[in-house]
């Protein structure tokens, strides 16, 4: 492990026991306490670079008073754009950032960028209630009002999540802050259902990380191993990168069990990033909100059974960073310039590898993914519907190997970074993935498959077990 590496681990268990203090805290500690932490968590990796962030947050917040009814976009435009100058900044002969402050950076881009969205929301709601003359009651996911200077800079500072995620709603760190009866909110027995698996993660990837050093594919020497070497190269190199972000992953959603961030009664049907779906009214005495059963969907980051085992690409990146994958969906899936699903994607795809960075090896691999969309979706229409319940079964088997093949091949190109380091990798393998894909696409077309939709379709299962193990 790195010494940032180590870093992040300390940054995430010391977050655990600080969960703890601040949870059954009024809203005034919860509040300038958690901002306190982060900035203070902030100040001590970032040092001086901590000035990117405040700019960031000053400008999102001078849009939003600006132009509340179209600050989404503007606050969109500025903080991708203010990306673009912090990773340029050593072309233009100015102190390099820390590896700590792009982290902090991306996950605050997330969150201001949510922010413009709901004021905006908020300021449409009372437009069209001005304008019909009926005032109604708080609407259910609304915020009370527009935050302050000093509101958005708690939120943007919040220790929650504030270098590996989860990302999270200012809606969401509102009803953590305003949380009726925290010391009924369940926390240890939560957190010791998710945290058991990272200890068993943590030793599998310093255990295939030390076998299959990812520095080994950037020698000459790896060039002459066989093909098959060479092919299953990638199949370790995939899984170090999973174990590795399960293990943080995990430890940041225990930091946020350990706070009460993120609970909300299992009937209110919460979404990873975008909390409760169902309005339920809040319990009335501790004895109500220590009967009701809740969860923590709305901070759940990662699902690594439905990672590992799910069929399909598609499925594969919901399980994934969930809270970022319910941003993308939310801010730039929905408003992509096309109405294809594929085409959608790519354009979600193409943004998504923008945030991650300016490395070629992110657009390699990001890009790689409508490909293989497409292939899939139109390959499933033609042939799987046509298939018995047994050879079915039998799909679901080759096409979740393939799924996982074409992940690995894909994560070469995140970990390797460089144009001619991922490049020089997929020709050793002779582009199998895109030769594979390309393939599966012209039969499908031929065979008259559809396209891929986003709508939920009849066809496959999403996991290969009829009922899904979870780690909780």
């Amino acid at each position: 492990m790195s010494p940032e590496e180590w870093t992040y681990l300390v940054v995430l268990l010391i977050s655990i026991p600080i969960g703890f203090l601040f949870k059954k805290a009024g809203p005034g500690l919860k509040r300038w306490g958690a901002a306190a932490v982060g900035l203070g968590l902030t100040l001590f990796t970032c040092g001086p670079h901590t000035l990117h962030s405040l700019i960031t947050i000053l400008g999102t917040w001078a849009l939003i008073q600006a132009q509340p009814c179209s600050c989404h976009a503007l606050a969109l435009a500025w903080t991708f754009s203010y990306l673009l100058f912090f990773r340029a900044l050593s072309l233009l002969g100015l102190p390099t950032p820390t590896p700590f402050t792009n982290a902090v950076q991306l996950l605050l881009t997330l969150k201001l960028v949510s922010l413009a969205s709901e004021v905006q929301d908020l300021h449409m709601a009372q437009r069209k209630e001005m304008a019909s003359g009926f005032v109604k009651g708080p609407s259910p996911g609304l915020l009370p009002d527009v935050p302050s200077l000093t509101e958005t800079l708690s939120y943007s500072y919040c220790y929650v999540g504030i270098m590996t995620g989860p990302f999270f709603r200012y809606r969401t760190y509102l009803d953590w802050l305003e949380q009726p009866f925290p010391g009924a909110v369940p926390s240890l027995r939560p957190l010791l259902r998710r945290a058991w698996p990272a200890p068993l993660f943590g030793l599998l990837f310093l255990l295939s990380s030390h076998l299959f050093p990812l520095e080994a594919v950037r020698e000459d020497a790896f060039y002459a191993r066989p093909l098959p070497a060479r092919l299953f190269y990638m199949i370790p190199v995939f899984f170090a990168f999973r174990m590795r972000f399960y293990v943080a992953w995990i430890a940041a959603e225990c930091g946020c069990i350990a706070a009460g961030f993120g609970a909300y009664p299992v009937a209110a049907k919460a979404r990873a990033g975008g909390g409760p779906t169902l309005q339920c009214p809040p319990p009335s005495s501790p004895e109500k909100a220590a009967s009701m059963e809740y969860d923590y969907e709305t901070i759940r980051n990662i699902d690594c059974y439905g990672t590992d085992f799910c069929v399909r690409v598609r499925d594969g990146m919901r399980y994934w960073n969930m809270t970022v994958q319910w941003w993308l969906a939310q801010y730039i899936y929905k408003s992509a310039p096309a109405r294809s699903y594929v085409l959608r994607s790519a354009w979600t795809m193409l943004l998504s590898a923008y945030w991650h960075g300016l490395h070629p090896g992110y657009y390699l691999s990001f890009l790689t993914i409508p490909l293989c969309l497409a292939a899939e979706g139109r390959l499933e229409s033609a042939l799987r519907g046509r298939l018995s319940p047994g050879a079915r079964k039998a799909w679901d088997w080759v096409h979740w190997f393939l799924k996982m093949r074409a992940y690995d091949y894909m994560c070469m190109g995140f970990v390797l970074l460089s144009l001619g380091d991922t490049l020089r990798y997929w020709a050793s393998v002779y582009f199998c993935i895109h030769v594979l894909a390309l393939g599966a696409l012209a039969l499908g077309l031929v065979l008259g498959g559809g396209g891929p939709s986003r709508r939920k379709t009849a066809s496959p299962a999403t996991g290969l077990a009829s009922g899904k193990l979870r780690e909780e």
